[in-house]
C-alpha cells in the first residue's frame, strides 16, 4: 500500500448527531482530525484502545474520537466523538 492511498471517512449516525451539537470552534478542529485521518488512519498521538483488535482512539482537546480502521476496504468508520469521561462507555 502507498502513502498517497485516500481513505474514506465514514461517521457513523451517533458520531453525526454528536457534531451537530458541538461549538463551531470544537467541530473545525475535529474536522481538521478527520481530514487527517483521510490522510493516515494512525496519526500520531492515536492509540489503540486495550482489548480490541482494530479500535483506535485520537484527542481533540477534552474530546475524544473513538474509530475503527478496516484497511481491507480503506476505511475509517468513526464509532463516537464524546467527551473524555463519556466516550468509553457502552463500547
Amino acid at each position: 500500500m502507498t502513502d498517497d492511498a485516500r481513505w474514506n471517512v465514514v461517521l457513523t449516525r451517533q458520531a453525526e448527531k454528536a457534531t451537530q451539537r458541538l461549538s463551531r470552534t470544537l467541530l473545525r478542529r475535529i474536522d481538521l482530525v478527520l481530514k487527517e485521518l483521510a490522510r493516515n488512519p494512525t496519526p500520531s498521538g492515536c492509540k489503540r484502545l486495550v482489548g480490541y483488535s482494530n479500535l483506535y482512539r485520537v484527542r481533540v482537546g477534552n474530546w475524544r474520537i473513538v474509530y475503527v480502521v478496516e484497511k481491507a476496504r480503506l476505511v475509517v468508520l468513526v464509532v463516537k466523538i464524546a467527551p473524555r469521561g463519556e466516550v468509553y462507555k457502552n463500547l
